[in-house]
């Protein structure tokens, strides 16, 4: 519908159309003078416009305007963007004697733009983060290879050295950068969403009370931590040491914002969000348990925020941080199923919320993390690697521990020994990612042979999704690379005396 009116010299509208009426929420029925008296005109960028610069009054001084956009709200109080033109109208000898105005409400069109253009930006901004995440999975995964291989090196180098050598203080610092290269692997690999992960049914309150006096230091003398737990909270089933390491992100993030000291507030409830069903019409209420994490900290402004979950993005002065708390915690919380949101104003604090689809099951309690024992023993393993400099490190340390050592280089290789060897092997320990044949599929086959078979899958790198949704059956650990020879030789006890 498009709207039609006729002003005179003064600005009055002399004449209008039913569609111009309704247009500016007269209706139909309302005169002209009480049309002109309600139209109030706002430009694109929010500021009135003068009601000498409306289209029509400049149109009587012989200026014409054409496909101008203006906001409006009219006599009833509905707000509304006109697509509007003004054109002088003339007598017979060419006077102005007014203006001829036409109107079209493009509201609706305007939303949609702006919906769809909103809907392309998350797009371009997800394939933005999945290839970056491609990008960093793959570094990660080459880079966790080569540093198993120097840590495993390491080991071996130190286990042989007195603890009085002068050379003992030298291998320990090129183990102590190791480490800390494999924490920035595993952030990156937490961003990519290729982290191997471990879940098991937990209830957030407990891990949140378990570890509230770890977060209570971290946050530091000026930040005091409160917490509000909902008691009938559903359980989740998720990787225990990943979420503790949202939690920690998240409040070191919040202190970081305070530089005066504030509060953290952490609080936990049972939430439901609209599901997508056919054609995007929501048909089912998705069930979660989450947390928010609030501070009363600066806040953000809308472009941080759009950016907070990038890589490498950072707020923070140069040495202050390399901007992959946040990535990291986003990447945990999207490969366990849930998401992570953000609200936050400049001076008003901000508020993470993670939310995790609930399960039926009842939670376990969270494990309490046993010290590393570098006991071994006198088994007979498996060994499948194909990055010759892994498997060289990994049977040395084995062997110093005791135990009797096959080698294997890939997958079928593997499974060629196992049929031909007449020793009784007692535990694998196979890469989950090899050319050709993986660790999964490795494992089917041999278990097809001997279902009781212990395995110990050791990656820093998953792939694909974890068989069983990656919980671990009896006689099944993960070991992520790299590791330390301490844990090594507890996680193989723990298999190997389950």
């Amino acid at each position: 519908q498009v709207g039609v009116s006729v002003v005179d010299k003064q600005g009055r509208i002399v004449v209008a159309n039913t569609s111009d009426r309704q247009l500016w929420g007269g209706g139909p029925d309302q005169g002209t003078q009480g049309v002109a008296e309600h139209r109030g005109w706002w430009a694109d960028t929010g500021e009135p416009v003068r009601p000498e610069e409306w289209g029509a009054q400049r149109a009587i001084g012989g200026e014409f305007s054409a496909d101008e956009e203006v906001r409006i709200e009219t006599a009833d109080g509905e707000q509304k963007t006109i697509l509007t033109s003004a054109t002088p109208l003339l007598d017979e000898s060419g006077e102005i004697v007014g203006a001829v105005s036409v109107s079209q409400d493009v509201t609706a069109t305007k939303a949609a733009e702006a919906t769809r253009a909103h809907l392309e930006d998350q797009v371009n901004r997800a394939q933005k983060m999945e290839a970056v995440g491609r990008l960093a999975g793959g570094i990660a995964h080459d880079f966790n290879n080569l540093l198993t291989g120097i840590l495993s090196y390491s080991d071996l180098i130190l286990q042989e050295l007195r603890p009085a050598d002068p050379l003992r203080a030298d291998v320990e610092q090129i183990r102590d950068a190791g480490q800390r290269a494999a924490n920035l692997t595993r952030q990156l690999l937490a961003f990519s969403r290729r982290q191997v992960l471990q879940p098991r049914v937990l209830s957030l309150n407990a891990l949140i009370t378990e570890l509230e006096p770890m977060l209570s230091r971290l946050a530091g003398p000026t930040v005091t931590i409160e917490t509000e737990l909902y008691p009938a909270l559903g359980s989740v089933q998720v990787d225990q040491a990943r979420v503790e390491q949202v939690l920690v992100n998240l409040v070191v993030n919040a202190r970081e914002a305070m530089p005066e000291g504030g509060r953290i507030r952490i609080s936990s409830a049972n939430w439901k969000e609209a599901a997508a069903g056919q054609g995007g019409v929501a048909s089912r209420q998705q069930e979660y348990a989450s947390l928010w994490v609030s501070d009363t900290g600066v806040g953000m402004d809308a472009a941080t925020q759009s950016r907070i979950f990038e890589p490498f993005f950072t707020t923070k002065q140069p040495g202050s941080g390399i901007g992959l708390g946040l990535s990291t915690a986003y990447g945990i919380v999207e490969q366990s199923g849930g998401n992570l949101t953000v609200e936050s104003a400049l001076g008003q604090g901000t508020t993470f919320g993670v939310h995790f689809p609930r399960v039926e099951a009842a939670a376990e309690t969270p494990a309490t993390e046993r010290p590393p024992s570098a006991t071994g023993g006198k088994e007979t393993l498996l060994l499948v690697e194909d990055e010759a400099p892994v498997r060289d490190s990994v049977r040395r340390l084995l062997e110093w521990h005791g135990y009797t050592v096959i080698e294997a280089r890939n997958g079928a290789d593997a499974l060629q020994i196992y049929d031909g060897d007449e020793q009784e092997i007692d535990l694998v320990l196979t890469d989950l990612i090899m050319p050709g044949m993986g660790g999964h599929e490795l494992v089917e086959r041999l278990r097809a042979r001997h279902p009781d078979l212990r395995v110990l899958f050791m990656s820093g790198y998953a792939d694909k999704p974890m068989p069983n949704n990656g919980t671990a059956r009896s006689g099944t650990a993960y070991l992520e690379k790299p590791f330390t020879v301490e844990l090594l030789m507890q996680r193989l006890r723990e298999v190997l005396e389950s």
